[in-house]
């Protein structure tokens, strides 16, 4: 008679790519933000939109969907992006702030002091 075969394997393994998930994400949340300065610069106009972010990567993804979706705050960049799609937009990252070690560090003001800096590069306004 053939009795069927049991595997108890496959629970330790399962058990072990779970622990690896849960690892993951906490370094994951845990890790430092990728703050930043970025802009959005419409090729055809010339337009340039600066701004500083406490995570540069979704801001920027929050701006594409946006404008795919056809209400982005910036009604220039809207036009352009209705005009020519993505192709007439440049998305760039201009600067990340460091992590510092003193925990009282003002990142807050790095980024304010930085989109400055980046805004009188540029020409733009304050």
């Amino acid at each position: 008679m053939n009795e069927p075969q049991t595997t108890t394997l496959a629970a330790p393994a399962n058990q072990a790519s779970r622990s690896a998930r849960r690892a993951a994400a906490r370094q994951a949340r845990d890790a430092f933000p990728p703050m930043g300065i970025f802009a959005i610069r419409d090729r055809a106009g010339g337009h340039m939109l600066i701004r500083a972010s406490r995570d540069v990567y979704a801001s920027l993804n929050r701006a594409r969907f946006e404008l795919r979706m056809g209400n982005y705050s910036d009604r220039v960049l809207q036009a352009g992006w209705d005009r020519s799609g993505a192709q007439g937009l440049d998305f760039d990252v201009l600067d990340l702030v460091k992590e510092r070690e003193e925990a009282d560090f003002d990142y807050a003001g790095e980024l304010k002091a930085l989109e400055q800096i980046h805004r009188e590069l540029q020409g733009l306004a304050p």
